[in-house]
């Protein structure tokens, strides 16, 4: 009786699994000096700036990679304890601060 159990609980997680929209791999990039400490928080990460790029060729150029949904998410950079705007990304809305904050549109398949 319990495998019987086992294997709907099996089914019914790999049939969740396949009607869930796809994630996309999405690269965020901000240039500045080397030796910074940099982050990003947004929608995606329920704007905690636990997302850390990393320069790992000591260039200032810092990388991370995310994995989302298809959908729109609004985000900022933390630099060094600063929140900044993505000066490389054309989109960007208004927030509640008066400020804007970026936008990551990840568009599926």
């Amino acid at each position: 009786m319990d495998s019987n159990r086992n294997a709907r609980r099996k089914t019914v997680s790999a049939a969740e699994r396949s009607t869930s929209p796809a994630r996309r791999i999405v690269y965020l990039v901000y240039e500045a000096a080397p030796g910074k400490k940099v982050f990003a928080a947004g929608s995606f990460n329920n704007w905690q700036p636990d997302r850390e790029l990393k320069d790992k060729d000591h260039t200032g150029v810092y990388r991370c990679q995310l994995r989302l949904e298809p959908g729109e998410y609004q985000y900022k950079f933390v630099v060094d304890g600063n929140w900044c705007l993505d000066t490389a990304n054309p989109n960007f809305v208004p927030n509640a601060f008066g400020s804007l904050n970026s936008l990551l549109i990840v568009k599926g398949k």
